[in-house]
């Protein structure tokens, strides 16, 4: 058996705000995703050419036309749309420790890093537009060069 992240989905009502954080601070790019009947984006790390690279799936909450949502994914209250409920985080591996730094600092976006030295990983935490916490961890020996 294998297992691996193919994607998360977050519903907000800012498409905008989410588009700006994950591609103008995380680097990803958006890409194709098929026509389902919300507004959305799908965002991806690199290869924008295969539909499974999408890593993750914006939902556009369209006040005017909820209906397209409420059939496809079901209703849910706009109250729940903060933070991650009961996911803690989405976890990346990543490399250019100092690059994602400058970015997401140029970005006015507040990280909090950790160690964790058992595996060789050094964690940086930050939130998106919804309050879900994103987690990129980078190889430690990267931190020498971050500095």
């Amino acid at each position: 058996m294998t297992l691996a992240l193919n994607h998360f989905s977050i519903r907000t009502l800012d498409l905008a705000a989410c588009e700006r954080f994950y591609c103008g601070a995380l680097g990803m790019r958006v890409g194709p995703r098929p026509p389902f009947p919300f507004p959305g984006l799908w965002l991806y790390p690199a290869d924008t050419s295969d539909y499974a690279q999408a890593a993750v799936h914006i939902i556009g909450i369209d006040r005017n036309d909820p209906e397209g949502l409420k059939q496809y994914l079901g209703d849910r209250d706009e109250t729940s749309l903060q933070g991650t409920g009961s996911v803690d985080h989405i976890a990346f591996f990543s490399t250019g420790l100092a690059a994602m730094l400058a970015r997401l600092k140029g970005a006015g976006l507040a990280v909090r890093e950790r160690e964790v030295p058992a595996l060789g990983l050094h964690q940086v935490f930050v939130d998106d537009p919804n309050g879900v916490v994103i987690e990129l961890n980078f190889p430690a020996s990267e931190t020498a060069s971050a500095g």
